[in-house]
This record gives C-alpha cells, sequence and structure tokens, in this order.
C-alpha cells in the first residue's frame, strides 16, 4: 500500500478551534465539504468521489467508496486539497460547533479509528474513510447515532471533533464505562461496544437521559465529548421563542402588550 501523506499541522483556539495544515509540495488532504477556513495561493480544490485513498484502485473502487459515505448519511462527494505550488502551503479547516479538534496519527493507535459520522473533520490524503457496523442486534435497533459509524484506516493523520470537552480515556482490559450515545466521539476497534437498557421503566421515561446507554468495553482508548451536536441543537430548538405573524413573542406577557399597543387586538 502507498505511503499516506505526512503533514504538519498545527491547532489553534480553545473552544472555536481551527486545524491549520502545512502541505509540501503536491501533499494533499482530503475533507468533507465546507469544513475549509483559508487556504494559500497554489493549493488546488478538486471534487471526488468518496474518499481519494490509495485502497480504490479505477471508477469501481471510488464508487464503492462513494456508496459507503452515502450509508453513512454523508454526501458522495469530498474535496482533496493539494499543493500544486514549489513551496510549503499552508489551509485551516474550522471545527462547525463549539468543541475541540483532535489530531490522531492512526500508525501510533494501530492503523484504525472508529468515529461518530458527524466528527471526522479532515485527513491527510490516503486515509481511508468508510464504515463501520456494529453486528449486535442492540446497536442496530436502538444505537441512534452509534450504529452506523465511520471507520479511518491508514498511518497518517486525522482530525475529527469533540462538542464541548473533550475526555480522552484508556480503558483497561475487562474495563466497562457507560456513556450517552451521543458523547461517544470515537474509539479503538479493540474496544467492544454495544447497547444497553437504562432499566426502571420509569427512569428511563422521566429521567431525561434516554432509553439507552452506550457500553464501552476495554482493552483500548475512546474519546469522549460533554456537548453532543444533537443536544445543543435540542436545547436550541427548545428555548426559541415561538414567533408570531407580526414577529412577536406569541404567549408572553410582553407579546400580548404589545399586540395591545399596536392595536392587534
Amino acid at each position: 500500500m502507498a505511503r499516506m501523506h505526512e503533514v504538519d499541522y498545527n491547532i489553534y483556539g480553545d473552544d472555536m478551534q481551527f486545524v491549520e495544515v502545512e502541505l509540501d509540495p503536491m501533499e494533499a488532504v482530503v475533507a468533507e465539504a465546507g469544513g475549509m477556513m483559508y487556504m494559500d495561493d497554489g493549493i488546488e480544490m478538486e471534487t471526488i468521489f468518496g474518499d481519494g485513498s490509495q485502497q480504490q484502485s479505477g471508477f469501481l473502487g471510488a464508487l464503492v467508496g462513494a456508496g459507503k459515505r452515502l450509508l453513512t448519511g454523508e454526501s458522495l462527494f469530498m474535496t482533496v486539497f493539494q499543493n500544486r505550488a514549489q513551496g510549503k502551503k499552508r489551509l485551516a479547516f474550522a471545527a462547525p460547533y463549539p468543541g475541540k479538534i483532535v489530531a490522531v496519527h492512526l500508525s501510533e493507535i494501530g492503523g484504525e479509528l472508529i468515529a461518530q459520522k458527524d466528527s471526522f473533520l479532515a485527513a491527510a490524503k490516503g486515509v481511508s474513510i468508510g464504515i463501520a457496523f456494529q453486528k449486535r442486534i442492540g446497536v442496530g435497533l436502538f444505537g441512534g447515532e452509534g450504529f452506523i459509524m465511520q471507520r479511518l484506516q491508514g498511518d497518517g493523520w486525522a482530525f475529527i471533533n469533540a462538542g464541548g470537552t473533550l475526555m480522552e480515556r484508556t480503558l483497561a482490559p475487562g474495563e466497562l464505562v457507560r456513556v450517552d450515545t451521543g458523547c461517544l466521539v470515537a474509539l479503538q476497534p479493540t474496544v467492544s461496544y454495544d447497547i444497553e437498557f437504562v432499566g426502571k421503566i420509569k427512569t428511563a421515561l422521566f429521567g431525561g437521559e434516554g432509553l439507552f446507554f452506550a457500553t464501552l468495553r476495554g482493552p483500548g482508548r475512546v474519546w469522549l465529548q460533554s456537548l453532543p451536536l444533537s443536544r445543543l441543537a435540542a436545547r436550541i430548538v427548545s428555548a426559541a421563542p415561538r414567533i408570531g405573524r407580526g414577529g412577536r413573542e406569541e404567549g408572553s406577557v410582553l407579546g400580548g402588550i404589545g399586540r395591545l399597543l399596536d392595536g392587534d387586538n
């Protein structure tokens, strides 16, 4: 298999981070559409089927790779950014929501990482971005975000995004931890992953934590996030005011007074 592109990088910011990647001539990175923040002159963009990894051969291989991405709910296409100039060039990718960017060198963790489908940001060209099915029936029926995950394979850098505060934890052999399914960012394939019912039906219905937990059993490293995008979106929707025909908040005292003053009632 061909060598992955060895890119250099720096991560900037605290809660709203971006990663700046430095490319030597002809080096490239692959990313989801819409993640690019800026790039130097001399870097060219190309939209491709699938992930552009060397594991794909010909149009059929690219089509299979694109089909796998479709199953994860992502676009059929990805964008390759390649340095076509003589000297080093830089480009940056911004996190889509507040949190942390994690740089993982795949060769240092066994060449493979399983990640939530919304957490992938960018990777050195050559990294294969496929899907990881969980064969357990519990995960298949109730896993939510965790049923179909992305499998990153190769020996280069991959950048993933975690919402809120990031926690990295190494589980010992047989060690078990239960987490909210949305709080799981990534894990090594040595970690077994299943879905577990919370227990008592009263707790499940009124506890506010959902009906199921993800159970992670070591050995291996796991990455967790304190603020999943789904949780953030749900809170924003629940807090959004109801807008009436006149653009005011319906159901509030101030909204009612405003309508009276304007002669709407």
